[in-house]
């Protein structure tokens, strides 16, 4: 088998643990010999084993007290560059040394500052044969969201909303009106326990009452920011109930409540995209889904702080309401769920 399949092996396996390791890179290993697998394993969960230990212990599972003498002659194949340095785990390229490995294979050199080469010169030192660049842009679309984090310092942005066939986002009397399908939905909450947080405003949070939760998908509900200058959502709102952490951004005041943290900006009326990102940036947040209102997207579309957009149009059109964002970017693909037409733009300009 080619270098590349391995590679992709490891993308199925690391996309397992999406959702679950941020601020970590979604990683995947595979260990081969005589091009056969013999062990492989992915990183799990934040704070837990990487993808390499778990994949060489799943050799020693296998083989047992042959496992050393395998390990020797074997290939590890690995998306992302080990790491070099101890964190919350020792380091990967440790491991691979301890156990002589022939060869290690790599997709991406990592941009984190503590290995960003480190990782394949320790391999490299120990008499290991290092090939590196397999599937390079694949692997980085990958980990886009890691890779954004550590180059931009900021998170990978989402921007998502629903619109009429006529190109309407809302209803122009405050009234909640649903746009898309229950299977366009679901799909919305398969993405929150993808991510690590969910964006709206204050005007959504009033109007819509929204959980924000992935509740009709199985997995993590995202933590819950709420652009609330002045206070204002009631107390009663189902942001503030104990299903998940909400962040109020607001002018007030800094506070803990519970699950509720207040965090106080000045000046929100100024630069208000870019102070959010960075705020999440410091938090440690890798990823967000701005779901509205109109009026927060459009300032992160005319700061030009985003990375893909999501896009349900429905079949149905109304005769009048408040005109949905313009989207000025690249389409990278539609796909038909159930009636309605999901549209992904990427950017490429930031």
């Amino acid at each position: 088998m080619s270098h590349e399949f391995y590679i992709k092996r490891c993308l199925e396996l690391a996309l397992l643990g999406i959702g679950n390791v941020n601020p970590n890179p979604m990683v995947g290993c595979v260990i081969v010999l005589n091009d056969k697998i013999i062990g492989e394993g992915y990183h799990q969960k934040y704070g837990e084993a990487h993808a390499e230990p778990n994949a060489v212990k799943n050799v020693f599972d296998l083989f047992g007290n042959d496992a050393g003498n395998l390990l020797k002659s074997a290939t590890a194949y690995v998306n992302l560059e080990p790491c070099a340095h101890f964190g919350k785990t020792p380091p990967c390229a440790d491991l691979f040394v301890k156990h002589r490995l022939k060869k290690v294979v790599i997709g991406n050199r990592d941009p984190f500052s503590s290995v960003d080469g480190k990782g394949i010169e320790k391999l490299k030192n120990a008499g290991i044969e290092v090939e590196s660049g397999i599937l390079d842009e694949e692997c980085k679309y990958f980990n886009r969201r890691f890779f954004t984090r550590i180059q931009k310092q900021r998170p990978f942005i989402i921007l998502k909303w629903a619109e009429t066939a006529n190109g309407y986002f809302a209803t122009t009397d405050g009234h909640q009106k649903w746009i898309s399908g229950a299977l366009a939905k679901r799909l919305a909450h398969q993405w929150r326990t993808e991510e690590d947080a969910i964006l709206i405003g204050k005007q959504t949070a009033v109007m819509d009452n929204p959980q924000l939760t992935s509740r009709e998908w199985p997995g993590k509900n995202p933590v819950r920011l709420v652009i609330d200058k002045n206070l204002q959502v009631p107390n009663d709102n189902h942001i503030f109930n104990t299903e998940a952490k909400t962040i109020i951004f607001n002018e007030v005041k800094t506070d803990v409540i519970g699950n509720i943290h207040y965090i106080q900006m000045e000046d929100m009326h100024f630069y208000l995209a870019q102070k959010i990102a960075f705020q999440l940036y410091l938090m440690d947040v890798q990823s967000v889904i701005i779901e509205g209102g109109a009026n927060i997207l459009n300032q992160f579309l005319e700061a030009n702080l985003w990375d893909e957009a999501r896009i349900f149009t429905a079949p149905n059109s109304w005769e009048s309401g408040l005109r949905s964002p313009i989207i000025k970017a690249q389409l990278q693909e539609q796909i038909q769920i159930g009636p309605d037409k999901l549209s992904i733009y990427i950017n490429h300009t930031n």
